[in-house]
């Protein structure tokens, strides 16, 4: 039995390859050099000759600025590929586990959002992610899982965590917004906790998978120079009309684990916890400059 990671070379790609080794788990990780996902055929003969048991799909066009000027091909990746992985997926009859977004989600309300409600995504980034779960249920409605997350952060690749990191232990001040939140979320942990969900008996559908609590930009940001040992007066608190950018982010998109906590699996740490392991190998990463 083998597990396919499609986006191998992505920080949720790297974090579930690690996180396999380590449970001796049989798997192959593809990035985008190695497959091309918006490749009807190449997927199907890929993935049809693997015969996978599990395919994870972290691939994704994640910049959501550029996101706004390139609307074609975002729909591409993030819509038409899962439906091509989708198709391959029901062929040979692996559990298909798509990972989606917060993003879906409006965030005009002050309220977590459930699974069930209603997508209203403010971006082309977010419309091609919503339109990529629609993909998948409509496809393989019986082996697909879909799994929103939010806020990604790890070791490896470029995200806020190490951003910020790499200011606090400069010790150089840094301007963040207060008024965007959401639930920052290990990469690491969330890779634990997919494959302790895809070993479980969960049922096809939606599930919400972030860290607990609740931050803003400007809260995370505190809490990494606090880690760092550094004077969190540093990080300067300012509204998000400070940085007029492409894409309109979401005010709140705290999502609820409800589904994830019905289905009898583990709820994952509060952030401040999870930010707090995942530190000391960011630091490393940071300081090696990878």
């Amino acid at each position: 039995m083998t597990w396919l990671i499609l986006g191998g070379s992505g920080q949720l790609g790297i974090s579930l390859s690690k996180e396999l080794e380590n449970r001796g788990i049989v798997f192959k990780a593809l990035g985008r050099k190695e497959l091309d996902i918006t490749n009807s055929l190449n997927v199907s003969k890929v993935i049809s000759a693997l015969v996978p048991s599990v395919i994870i799909n972290c691939a994704a066009w994640t910049d959501v600025d550029e996101a706004e000027v390139n609307e074609e091909m975002v729909f591409l990746v993030n819509s038409k590929s899962v439906e091509n992985i989708a198709f391959a997926a029901k062929d040979c009859g692996a559990k298909f586990i798509q990972i989606s977004t917060d993003y879906v989600f409006s965030g005009r309300s002050d309220k977590p959002w459930k699974e069930t409600d209603i997508k209203q995504p403010l971006s082309i980034y977010g419309r091609s992610k919503a339109s990529g779960e629609e993909k998948a249920i409509e496809v393989y409605s019986e082996g697909s899982f879909i799994i929103r997350t939010a806020w990604l952060y790890s070791p490896w690749g470029k995200n806020f965590a190490k951003v910020v990191a790499q200011k606090a232990l400069r010790g150089e001040p840094v301007k963040v917004v207060n008024d965007q939140f959401g639930q920052p979320t290990s990469a690491i942990e969330l890779a634990r906790s997919l494959v302790e969900f895809t070993l479980s008996t969960a049922r096809p559908g939606i599930y919400h998978a972030t860290n607990s609590g609740k931050a803003s930009w400007f809260d995370f940001a505190q809490e990494i120079y606090r880690l760092l040992g550094k004077n969190d007066s540093l990080v300067e608190s300012v509204g998000s009309d400070a940085y007029v950018r492409p894409a309109q982010r979401p005010d709140n998109s705290t999502l609820s684990n409800q589904s994830w906590i019905e289905a009898q699996l583990t709820p994952m740490s509060n952030w401040k916890s999870a930010l707090a392991e995942a530190m000391p190998s960011i630091v490393l990463k940071v300081i090696r400059h990878d």
